[in-house]
């Protein structure tokens, strides 16, 4: 979803990031040699106070190998600092913007996962904002992130163990006799030239009919790729949200699964908001950077940032 507009390894070696504070960079090459490098004043493991496209330009080509992000859906959400209401040309145009710099930064068989909804009365803007991405990318991948869903018990097949219909996940509901409740969002897998290959088990799901380990070719376990629909619901919690859009963290820790752990030597959200995506970086121990230009949003995502250090490693979940 939308949150605050922030206004590798590679195939050459492996990086040791050591950040060092809010101006300053300190980096250690392990292996071959890698030439890559976040320009001066650019810390890696940091959220930087700067607007996208001034975070974009400033970073060294091919520096990350997935972006993981959700820019702002122009639809009026109230962010502290970001006005999100622009007129379509105006937003569209700067959709390109972040795309044609983003292509930049990344590395060839670089992953971009963008996150784009829209509303009930005008479902077109995430297709409107995937159609200016395709000037620079090909979309390898339509993935639905599915918020909430209802099953009947006679569509579920063989779950003795349950008794009945279920509804599970969290939506916004709306009061319409015209519309449904929303409970999907897009995320469109961008890459430069549709070829990328993904470590799709790395989030896979177990085989129901497990006569299917032995029956398909290829089959590598008890495990399958679980296909473009992806049940995350959101994190629950009892206090008021401090941004009005952002996505749960498992959103994007499944994004960077997916591409392939040991493909990573960055991770970059140029629309960091309180640091979903920063967090998830953490949790499967991948760098990251990212840029935000709310100080209070930053102030949030360092704190959840510093919680998730103290934690447990190995702490992350597929859904």
């Amino acid at each position: 979803m939308p949150r605050n507009a922030a206004s590798g390894n590679g195939n050459t070696g492996s990086w040791r990031y050591e950040p060092a504070g809010q101006l300053g960079y300190r980096g250690e090459i392990i292996g071959k040699e890698d030439t890559r490098r976040p320009e001066p004043g650019l810390a890696v493991n940091r959220i930087h106070r700067v607007d996208c496209l001034e975070g974009l330009e400033m970073l060294g080509e091919g520096m990350a190998d997935v972006v993981v992000t959700s820019p702002p859906y122009n639809i009026g959400a109230r962010y502290r600092t970001y006005h999100d209401r622009r007129s379509r040309d105006e937003y569209l145009g700067w959709m390109g913007e972040v795309a044609r710099l983003a292509r930049r930064v990344m590395s060839e068989e670089a992953s971009f996962f963008l996150n784009v909804g829209g509303t009930v009365t005008d479902p077109w803007i995430p297709l409107d904002v995937a159609a200016v991405f395709r000037e620079h990318f090909v979309l390898q991948n339509m993935i639905h992130w599915v918020k909430s869903i209802a099953i009947p018990r006679s569509s579920m097949g063989n779950y003795p163990h349950i008794g009945g219909d279920i509804a599970v996940g969290h939506y916004k509901p709306i009061n319409s006799r015209r519309f449904h409740h929303d409970c999907h969002e897009f995320i469109f897998h961008f890459t430069k030239e549709g070829w990328v290959e993904m470590d799709k088990l790395a989030i896979g799901v177990p085989y129901q009919d497990k006569s299917n380990v032995t029956r398909w070719k290829g089959a590598r376990g008890d495990l399958r790729d679980r296909g473009n629909t992806w049940f995350i619901p959101y994190e629950t919690i009892r206090v008021a949200r401090p941004h009005p859009s952002t996505f749960p963290v498992g959103l994007p820790e499944m994004c960077i699964r997916d591409h392939g752990l040991e493909r990573i030597g960055l991770v970059l959200d140029p629309f960091m908001g309180i640091g979903a995506t920063a967090v998830a970086c953490v949790r499967l121990g991948v760098p990251f950077i990212g840029f935000e230009i709310d100080p209070e949003y930053i102030t949030i995502a360092e704190e959840r940032i510093a919680a998730e250090r103290l934690r447990e490693p190995g702490g992350g979940q597929v859904p």
